[in-house]
């Protein structure tokens, strides 16, 4: 059954190129961004953990975690990485987790049940569906599931700005419009009551519509 919004992302142990983790204890009390891949040495795939290599401290200033998975050996990962390194001009800077057995990859819908067999003798075509974005809250709750083809590059700077909105969701119940950017106006969540809307914004708000208050974002 697929994951969705809400649900608790399953927890498991596995091995990393780091190293063996067990993944809610690795989140911690933090953000985490789990990302899939379906092989090794996939070109679009390649792109994007070297660009994931290259944008990490903004992840890190947002108190989250980042991390990838395969279905390749972790020794694959780890030769896949050279490659990313040399052809991206980044060095892969966090884990790639080593799905060989496809036990996570089916845990969170991205495989049938039916997926068997030494995962080096599939092919990425028969692992499509490894192409998702998970973003996992402190609470391990599931925030924002993306999935993309394999013929198109994800674009993580979009993840990026969810986070940015999820947070000033999680700390100030503010929720943001189409098209916002961090630093732009917001709109006070619906479940602030206008009591509870005046104690935190003493100089009101906007209200266009009977359902819609806007105020500056923190």
């Amino acid at each position: 059954m697929s994951l969705t919004i809400g649900d608790t992302a399953p927890d498991f142990t596995a091995q990393t190129t780091d190293g063996e983790i067990r993944f809610h204890e690795w989140i911690g009390d933090d953000w985490a961004v789990l990302f899939s891949h379906p092989r090794a040495f996939t070109p679009v795939c390649t792109t994007e953990l070297g660009y994931m290599a290259s944008i990490k401290p903004e992840f890190d200033r947002r108190g989250t975690k980042i991390i990838a998975i395969s279905t390749d050996p972790v020794e694959g990962s780890a030769a896949w990485s050279e490659d990313i390194a040399a052809s991206q001009g980044a060095t892969v800077n966090y884990p790639i987790i080593a799905d060989t057995d496809h036990a996570i990859s089916k845990a969170y819908g991205m495989l049938g049940a039916d997926a068997t067999g030494d995962p080096t003798a599939r092919t990425a075509a028969q692992n499509a569906t490894l192409r998702n974005v998970f973003v996992v809250g402190p609470d391990k709750k599931i925030k924002l599931v993306l999935i993309y083809p394999m013929s198109t590059g994800r674009n993580f700077d979009e993840v990026l700005r969810v986070l940015d909105s999820l947070q000033l969701t999680a700390e100030h119940q503010l929720s943001t419009p189409a098209q916002w950017q961090p630093g732009e106006d917001a709109i006070i969540a619906g479940s602030v009551s206008d009591e509870q809307a005046r104690e935190r914004y003493p100089d009101g708000w906007e209200q266009p519509l009977p359902y819609m208050r806007i105020v500056p974002a923190p």
